[in-house]
């Protein structure tokens, strides 16, 4: 099968906004880590923090590689940092209300939506170096190779988190660790599961 020629400014545009969303990302943890009360989640999202360093690392090879400039300021990179501080300020205010247990959960969806946009970008990412020819190809089968298993745990584990805290501050028995965690999911196939086998994780 011949493979057809991305749109190359497009492509760009994603590399921008994944780099982009790699470095708020370091924010977002920073500030969900100081948000966390319980010690496995801060475990975990300190652990994310490190890999989420290591991401953008990747990235800058990628750009080093494809001779761009991580320097330079698309607009669509300004959209991806703006949202970045948006969800910094959001657990900053969560924080202030004085009540640490919201202001963890409100840290736990902060993290879902970075999360969400950081899965996508390298889904993307992923789909480039199946359909695109090339040295460009290649170098981005290597980054997503790297990356792609850190990204399936740091959404879907912590959209367990988020919804494990929010069924106990409702005053529902929760599985803490959630089921995501306990299993190791790696797909959204897997987190189906999990949150399927969450009833006998209870005990019912």
């Amino acid at each position: 099968m011949k493979r057809k020629a991305g749109n190359a400014p497009q492509i760009e545009e994603l590399l921008y906004q994944a780099l982009e969303t790699e470095i708020g990302g370091l924010n977002v943890y920073e500030t969900a880590v100081s948000c966390a009360v319980n010690e496995d989640l801060k475990k975990e999202w300190l652990e994310y923090l490190e890999e989420t360093r290591t991401h953008r690392r990747v990235l800058l090879t990628v750009f080093e590689q494809l001779g761009l400039d991580p320097e330079r300021q698309p607009p669509g990179r300004e959209v991806v940092r703006h949202i970045g501080e948006s969800l910094v300020k959001a657990m900053k205010m969560a924080v202030a209300a004085g009540d640490p247990d919201a202001a963890q959960l409100v840290a736990a969806e902060c993290v879902v939506l970075a999360e969400t946009k950081d899965h996508a970008n390298w889904t993307l990412i992923g789909v480039i170096a199946d359909q695109q020819g090339g040295v460009e190809a290649k170098v981005l089968k290597q980054a997503y190779d790297a990356v792609v298993t850190d990204e399936e745990h740091h959404l879907y584990h912590t959209k367990g988190w988020s919804r494990e805290l929010w069924i106990e501050a409702l005053g529902f028995p929760a599985v803490l660790p959630p089921p995501e965690e306990v299993k190791q999911v790696e797909s959204a196939i897997g987190a189906s599961r999990a949150e399927q086998a969450r009833d006998k994780m209870l005990g019912h």
